[in-house]
């Protein structure tokens, strides 16, 4: 059931994209976005903390960290974690591929979004180490894993944001180049 929130939500991130794409992200104000989706300045932090929340935000994490805890024992930390991944990938439905497309091409191009990737990409990080040690992988090691993953999938999506590319097969082909490199 699709509520008023929802559709609120959907009207603000379709504004925010289209300005963003026609203005750039630095030279679109919250207040635009908005005005745009024909709401008010505080409707639109209420859905979003930020600005840059409205293309940052990303909501496997929990799922990553679920999906990796649920990989049998045995295998080493990088391969369970692109297991768990690629589970979590399965599992969840799949997001609106040119909407995720726009927005990650978006903040490829947007030097200012830079510190809030980093925020993001520390957040699945943190989501993947903490998972591997709660399998009782070294935390160290845990760290080292989580980043060589993360760093693939990040890798993946901006490359990806700049093709025609399907984005399950970017994301396949950035995990199988990473576990098939460290056997």
């Amino acid at each position: 059931m699709v509520t008023k929130l929802m559709r609120t939500r959907a009207r603000l991130l379709a504004a925010a994209l289209e300005l963003f794409a026609a203005q750039g992200f630095d030279e679109t104000t919250a207040a635009q976005i908005a005005d745009r989706a024909g709401v008010t300045q505080m409707t639109f932090f209420r859905h979003f903390p930020t600005k840059a929340a409205v293309l940052i935000g990303d909501p496997y994490d929990p799922v990553i960290g679920e999906m990796i805890r649920s990989e049998p024992p045995g295998a080493d930390p990088i391969t369970r974690a692109a297991r768990g991944v690629r589970k979590a990938w399965r599992e969840l439905p799949p997001p609106a591929a040119e909407e995720v497309r726009l927005r990650v091409r978006i903040v490829a191009r947007t030097p200012s979004l830079r510190a809030d990737l980093a925020a993001g990409t520390a957040a699945t990080e943190t989501a993947v180490t903490e998972a591997l040690t709660d399998l009782g992988t070294d935390p160290r090691e845990a760290a080292v894993a989580a980043g060589a993953v993360v760093g693939a999938l990040n890798a993946a999506l901006l490359t990806w944001s700049q093709t025609g590319d399907d984005l399950g097969v970017a994301i396949n082909a950035a995990l199988d180049t990473l576990e098939q490199r460290h056997d």
